[in-house]
């Protein structure tokens, strides 16, 4: 970037204190400055957003239009077509949900594909990590296994898991999880999910011109897409995937850039899908990779994760993290990333720029996701080694001709990270009583007082981390326990509260639960995909008993405090539709006060689901979160607190009886 641009940009943007709350981070930033490279954080500054397509009140559908609605007086004219604000508002929504659904079910169908050639013996390169885990997933959706075969039991579950994305009637496999009393609700409104390709197709055709016209209607099939995504395309692909590497369990793990060794080749993984990542594990392990780095002069190979995948490899390996999606740019800054390998979704096109400037190799690996002028190097799941080899073999060339000043950030934090549904379980019970009972015992009692997912991106048009962080830290300090995905917990873990030791932080009955068990008050369940372990686990509390009878019941919430992508959209509608008060932050895509908007902050939890929220103010958000647990507390006659109630063994037997 020419001097004069530099000073142009510059004298536009924010100072790093207003940008971000992540140090390193910041250091990055400053340092691109003055090498004149312009990062998202700048970009955002000198952009300013749309107000009218902010709040969804523009309609670009056909080309009669666009047409622009005003917000300050919605319903005072329409589009050409005549469609309303409120019909033009659930048509884009919609179209934000078949998106993002569309997202995470290409992602499960390809997990899934990858399963079924694993299990007929057609790729030797992955393997089942976890035979029990083929087992109980596929108990759970009535497939026998008694006295069978792990062959014969994968096989029936592979078929039965394909009707997810294929099937045209019925239900979809993973409706068998649900409480019967949210299922019986979902079928008297008509939003059961049939197959996910069925659903996105049909959301799409009818927020096309001249087809639905009612918001309600419209919105009916958005949940129906959604709650395929939630209990479909994502669910498979957290089962598929702990099913083929391994289902996580705690593990300590590095976060932030302090994790790159400037006497080591750098390689940093970033995106979605785990197959990459997994088999460039293999490759940065091969004695021969490793010898040649040594011949480079390096100490070895330092692999690295960022996004989601490194969310879920961090989850299930301990792989260090560098950072969350708006530092995906900035750590490339740092002149230490020999090499840096993408897959599909949140991948920013800006990279291509950064890592030009700092000679840096990008390379990028599936067919879904390419990125002009960046090498393509095709990873193939029958020959992955060939695509992560190579990565591999050009970093070392990379770090062998540096020719760039290297500037790490000595900043390293380490958390606990791998809670799954089933570790939770045995976490909570032990081996041989493994249960939710003590969970749902702990709320009933007032020791903790409710659970809250906080998930989702970070975005750049509010300062970094710092949303998440203190909204998080109003929850626990209430004594709300904190469940995490995505970049969220990547944002939670850079401040120290995925520790044991940050108990110390939550209100007196949570801290004194988290101390008894040994765990942190935020529990890190993976990447984004692994909502769906969230809504196993809800579903456990109900069953479990005494929290209601359907997860509208329960004193939960939601929130994505930073969220910026549709699949943000699609995950809080499947939330929503489940039965969960849902509260985003950022913005919002609605004009307030029209009829689809008290539709979705209203009508929906009259209708037995849950609701939407908006606020941008992290504390104004926790304090809408806790009022929504403390009206489901006292619906449930739980408001008042009650003394522990110690268990005997014959108390103990009867939770197993039961």
């Amino acid at each position: 970037m020419s001097e004069e641009k530099t000073k142009t940009v510059v004298s536009k943007i924010l100072e790093t204190k207003d940008i971000t709350t992540c140090d390193a981070t910041a250091q990055m930033i400053n340092k691109a400055r003055r090498d004149g490279v312009e990062l998202c954080f700048d970009r955002a500054a000198s952009m300013k957003p749309c107000p009218i397509g902010a709040q969804s009140a523009c309609c670009k559908h056909c080309s009669m239009g666009p047409c622009r609605m005003n917000s300050n007086d919605p319903y005072g004219k329409v589009g050409v077509c005549g469609a309303t604000i409120d019909t033009i508002m659930a048509r884009n929504f919609g179209r934000m949900v078949a998106t993002g659904t569309a997202a995470h079910t290409d992602h499960g169908m390809a997990m899934l594909d990858l399963f079924r050639e694993v299990v007929n013996g057609q790729n030797h390169d992955f393997e089942i990590k976890d035979p029990e885990k083929v087992r109980s997933v596929a108990a759970s959706i009535d497939i026998p296994v008694e006295g069978r075969s792990l062959k014969d039991i994968a096989n029936d579950l592979y078929a039965e898991l394909e009707r997810t994305y294929t099937q045209v009637t019925g239900e979809i496999p993973f409706a068998k999880r649900v409480p019967p009393k949210t299922l019986e609700t979902w079928r008297k409104l008509g939003i059961v999910p049939r197959g996910a390709m069925r659903e996105i197709m049909e959301l799409m055709h009818r927020t096309a011109i001249g087809v639905d016209q009612d918001y309600e209607n419209i919105t009916k099939q958005c949940s129906r897409t959604a709650l395929a995504d939630g209990w479909g395309g994502s669910m498979v692909s957290t089962e598929i995937s702990d099913i083929l590497y391994g289902t996580p369990c705690p593990v300590v793990a590095d976060v932030n850039m302090g994790v790159l060794k400037e006497n080591q080749v750098n390689i940093i993984i970033h995106g979605h899908e785990p197959n990459l990542f997994e088999s460039v594990i293999a490759s940065v392990n091969s004695p021969t990779l490793i010898a040649a780095a040594k011949a480079a002069g390096a100490d070895g190979i330092n692999l690295v994760g960022m996004c989601c995948s490194g969310a879920e490899m961090m989850s299930r390996h301990g792989i260090p993290h560098a950072g969350n999606f708006t530092s995906t740019e900035a750590v490339l800054v740092t002149g230490a990333v020999d090499a840096m390998g993408v897959d599909i979704q949140c991948i920013k096109q800006g990279l291509a720029k950064v890592a030009e400037c700092y000679k840096t190799p990008l390379f990028t690996t599936n067919t879904r996701c390419k990125i002009e002028g960046v090498e393509h190097i095709e990873f193939s799941d029958h020959d992955p080694k060939a695509c992560t080899d190579e990565i591999v073999i050009k970093a070392i060339t990379r770090f062998k001709t540096r020719s760039l000043p290297v500037e790490i950030p000595n900043i390293v934090n380490p958390g606990v990270h791998g809670f799954s549904y089933e570790y939770i379980n045995y976490m909570l019970g032990g081996s041989f009583r493994g249960s939710y009972t003590p969970l749902n015992e702990n709320i009933i009692n007032g020791r903790i007082r409710g659970v809250a997912g906080v998930v989702g991106c970070t975005n750049p048009r509010v300062k970094q981390d710092y949303v998440h962080v203190e909204l998080v830290k109003e929850l626990i300090k209430n004594d709300v326990l904190v469940l995490q995905t995505g970049c969220s917990q990547i944002a939670l873990a850079k401040a120290g509260l995925c520790t044991p030791e940050a108990a110390c932080l939550a209100g007196p009955g949570l801290s004194e639960v988290c101390e008894t068990v040994g765990m942190p008050p935020v529990l890190g369940l993976g990447s984004c995909v692994d909502n769906s372990r969230i809504l196993i686990a809800a579903s456990e509390m109900v069953r479990t008993g005494g929290l209601g009878n359907c997860l509208a019941d329960l004193p939960v919430a939601g929130a994505a405090p930073e969220w910026m992508s549709e699949k943000a959209i699609a995950i809080g509608q499947y939330f929503v539709a489940s039965g969960v008060y849902t509260v985003f932050g950022v913005t919002f895509p609605i004009v307030e006060e029209t009829k689809f908007h008290k539709l979705l902050f209203g009508g929906l939890e009259q209708q037995g689901l849950g609701k939407w929220g908006h606020a941008v103010d992290p504390h104004e958000m926790a304090k809408m979160m806790i009022a929504h647990i403390d009206k489901k507390r006292k619906a449930l006659g739980i408001d008042k607190t009650r003394d522990r109630v110690l268990l005997d063994m014959a108390d103990r037997r009867q939770i197993e009886a039961a």
